[in-house]
């Protein structure tokens, strides 16, 4: 898997996040997840181009993520379960 930047990232194994509702944004579900412990740590992640939604590098930080959405952050994974709509 590359990142961003080309290098090689070695990923941790694949983390299911439930959400109640139909979507999370995308700065909460770091901070629910603990990828980043204050919303102005999540903001940095995704404005440095650390974020991939799936698959695809993400900037927008209030991106509604859905049921079965994979988001990886560095060498973490999460895979949002939940409402489907």
């Amino acid at each position: 898997m590359l990142s961003s930047k080309g290098y090689k990232v070695k990923l941790r194994g694949v983390r299911c996040i439930n959400i109640t509702g139909d979507y999370i944004k995308l700065d909460a579900l770091l901070k629910y997840s603990s990828i980043a412990s204050t919303g102005g740590e999540a903001k940095a992640l995704i404005h440095e181009g650390c974020v991939f939604v799936n698959g695809e590098l993400c900037f927008q930080r209030g991106k509604k993520i859905k049921h079965g959405a994979k988001v990886r952050c560095g060498k973490d994974v999460l895979l949002v379960l939940g409402k489907k709509t």
